[in-house]
């Protein structure tokens, strides 16, 4: 199992593509993709909810050796990657062998999937096809989790947003 220094978002992202999973990356990593600066140590993704895609995505888990990630056992918890075990829970953190994902059902501020993928902008990455969620809806999720990482971080947005209209 991975630390979280051994962050690995080539083989993360390589492995939900393996596995057909469709998500929108939300969080620093989608910020990161569109000019954000801060480095970040785990992706985050927003999966479509419907059973086929929630099987690929705990098939893809299954790859990554997924276990929850608890403060108290940081090379996780035990779980069962299946689809109907991952509908259990709106956010799940997991530490992989990959290193962190998170998967956020309905990131605050937002509904989830369909809403992110409204604004997504298309990357291709790794070789990799996928949908980022749009700075003005990290900044709507940021907003509502109203945090101060969250607060300094608007602001960046806000000036990377402001430079692309002026441009």
């Amino acid at each position: 199992m991975s630390d979280q220094s051994s962050f690995n978002p080539e083989l993360i992202l390589k492995t939900l593509a393996e596995h057909e999973v469709s998500y929108v990356l939300i969080g620093a990593l989608a910020a990161r993709l569109q000019g954000f600066p801060r480095m970040t140590a785990d992706a985050d993704i927003t999966p479509a909810t419907n059973t086929e895609n929630l099987k690929n995505l705990a098939k893809a888990l299954k790859k990554l050796d997924a276990r929850v990630f608890t403060e108290s056992v940081p090379k996780g918890l035990a779980f069962e990657c299946t689809a109907e075990n991952l509908v259990q829970s709106q956010l799940w953190n997991f530490v992989t062998s990959a290193g962190r994902l998170d998967v956020v059902f309905e990131p605050i501020g937002t509904s989830g999937y369909e809403d992110l993928m409204e604004n997504s902008v298309e990357f291709e990455v790794f070789d990799v096809h996928l949908y980022a969620a749009g700075l003005e809806d990290i900044i709507r999720s940021k907003k509502a989790a109203d945090r101060l990482q969250d607060r300094q971080d608007i602001i960046i947005l806000r000036e990377i947003l402001k430079r692309r209209s002026d441009n």
